[in-house]
């Protein structure tokens, strides 16, 4: 039988920081907006930022979804890590108890 470890905190910090690049990915789909073509230069670079921003749109929400999809279940499979871990303790706590109450074989 091999032993199985996971490190549910470890899952759970990945979790979360998996949801921070979600909201980074959503918050935000042009880095130049707000910004004139004075401040970056050129109207030039204002327009390739623009053209970035656009398509960048098309692929950010396909990727942020899986991202936020990976967070979820991450998160979720250290609940169920711990669930798994806490019922199997519970089953061999009842067992050790029955085996001292019966007489263990010696």
């Amino acid at each position: 039988m091999s032993d199985l470890k996971a490190d549910t905190k470890r899952i759970r910090e990945c979790s979360r920081a998996l949801q921070r690049i979600y909201h980074s990915f959503t918050d935000r789909a042009n880095p130049a907006e707000d910004f004139s073509a004075t401040e970056l230069g050129n109207k030039l670079v204002v327009d390739a930022f623009d053209e970035f921003a656009s398509n960048w749109k098309i692929h950010r929400k396909d990727l942020a979804d899986k991202i936020r999809t990976l967070g979820v279940i991450t998160g979720e499979a250290a609940k169920s890590y711990d669930a798994i871990d806490a019922k199997l303790a519970e089953a061999l706590r009842r067992q050790d108890a029955r085996a001292k109450r019966d007489g263990a074989p010696k």
